[in-house]
């Protein structure tokens, strides 16, 4: 098992490779590590249930995984696959709100999970990381909205 400060270091060359956080510098990036997690995930795996609490958010690190939506007879439609460099889970991290969605590993996962209490505590401790943290997530929201509103438009 590694000692903390190589896994902070791994999560941060994780990080790194993760175009989401291109606007954190090296110090920035060693500095929000400390606050992240890394969970390798069998295939198969349900990562959460939609309407479940949004208690973390995911980056995948390798792997991917889907997305499911409840249609209206209640059946779970598979609606995204989610490749390396994605991140997922974050609207109940940062609105607090019920997951909107189920999502299960589509193959073996590593994953980076930001807790909603490790983000909070990453506000308090070192606020200017997190604000770049919080609009890379926000950035990288309005990015798929845009796209979801456009395929509605051309449909």
């Amino acid at each position: 098992m590694p000692d903390k400060s190589s896994l902070i270091l791994e999560i941060r060359d994780m990080m790194a490779e993760c175009n989401l956080f291109n606007n954190l510098a090296a110090a920035e990036l060693l500095s929000a590590a400390g606050y992240f997690s890394l969970n390798k995930i069998p295939k198969g795996k349900i990562i959460f249930k939609e309407g479940d609490a949004g208690t973390f958010m995911g980056i995948i690190n390798s792997g991917s995984v889907a997305v499911y939506k409840a249609n209206a007879e209640e059946k779970n439609v598979q609606i995204a696959t989610l490749p390396k460099g994605q991140s997922f889970g974050e609207m109940a991290v940062l609105d607090g709100e019920r997951r909107s969605a189920m999502c299960a590993t589509a193959s073996e996962c590593v994953l980076l999970l930001l807790s909603k209490d490790s983000l909070e505590k990453m506000m308090q401790e070192n606020p200017k990381v997190a604000a770049k943290v919080i609009r890379a997530i926000a950035v990288s929201l309005s990015r798929r909205l845009r796209i979801a509103a456009g395929r509605l438009v051309s449909s």
